[in-house]
């Protein structure tokens, strides 16, 4: 690809946090049944869209991803997906420029799989409304509805039931360890709680919620575990997801980015706020008005 040229499109691809994450149990077809909380971020990957005519899709990362073929890319898969169920003459290339690390439970691989499809529809003009991406992009994994849906919400199931929910203002400190976390070892530990019992939206906002994946995580790798009691001196640390990222939540920005200019070299990190609205679905002319949302 012209990495010079213009853009045809360009759109972002935000982070989320999981600011609980409980596993209640194994389902019968190996997954496992959780509850969450995705708070979504202005922060994240950008995809730049080329629209080309020879029918081909390419894909690039900047800066590249190591060990990973094009074609194992889920941005490469979201877009050979919509090509093949909705064949045209048209091709793409796409550049994916990355802030969010991989297996950093940032969600940065759904998120760029959802801004593949939305940029997509918008670029091959396929007129695929809300509902029709979702589909797709559940294929592609459980996290991709949530950034496709574009709003903070409770999550059950695999992850793809959603509820709406409006989040108090805040902004995060998200510390990257520098160490790429495995989900599959994380849900084969024996310390991965798988019990916990379910609970409502209210009872969450109102008595607080934990990592069930953090001890299995903390075990792991070690400098997760290290970043944590870090961060501890500071505020509330928590995990997200399955990955390796940590968060702590603050009031101002000017708080969270004092905590920030004391990190320690060896990890990196930065400040972000969370919306209830993602910056993609501002620009999504699919997702039309925000969702109702539940108030707590």
């Amino acid at each position: 690809m012209n990495g010079g040229a213009q853009p045809d499109l360009s759109l972002p691809a935000p982070a989320k946090l999981n600011l609980f994450l409980h596993v209640l149990g194994r389902r019968a077809d190996g997954y496992h049944e959780l509850q969450t909380l995705f708070q979504l971020l202005d922060y994240g990957d950008r995809l730049e869209f080329r629209r080309t005519l020879d029918g081909a899709i390419a894909v690039a990362v900047e800066p590249p991803l190591d060990g990973l073929a094009e074609t194992d890319n889920i941005v490469y898969r979201a877009a050979r997906a919509l090509r093949d169920r909705y064949p045209g003459p048209e091709g793409v290339g796409i550049r994916i420029h990355k802030r969010l690390p991989a297996g950093g439970g940032l969600g940065g691989g759904s998120s760029d799989a959802a801004t593949a499809l939305v940029g997509l529809n918008m670029l091959w003009r396929l007129g695929l409304d809300l509902e029709a991406l979702c589909v797709l992009g559940l294929e592609l994994g459980a996290d991709v509805p949530v950034f496709l849906r574009g709003h903070s919400a409770w999550a059950e199931g695999i992850g793809e039931r959603l509820t709406p929910v409006s989040l108090p203002a805040a902004w995060y400190l998200v510390i990257r360890p520098g160490c790429q976390v495995s989900t599959a070892a994380v849900f084969a530990h024996p310390q991965l709680t798988r019990d916990t019992p379910p609970m409502k939206i209210r009872a969450f906002f109102g008595e607080g919620a934990r990592n069930d994946c953090a001890a299995a995580v903390e075990t792991l790798y070690p400098r997760v575990r290290a970043a944590r009691r870090w961060l501890e001196r500071h505020a509330d640390a928590r995990l997200t997801g399955t990955g390796s990222c940590l968060f702590a939540r603050f009031d101002s920005r000017e708080r969270a980015a004092e905590v920030l200019a004391q990190l320690p070299a060896q990890w990196s990190g930065f400040v972000a706020r969370g919306v209830n609205r993602s910056p993609l679905s501002v620009a999504n002319p699919v997702a039309g008005r925000k969702p109702k949302a539940k108030a707590e």
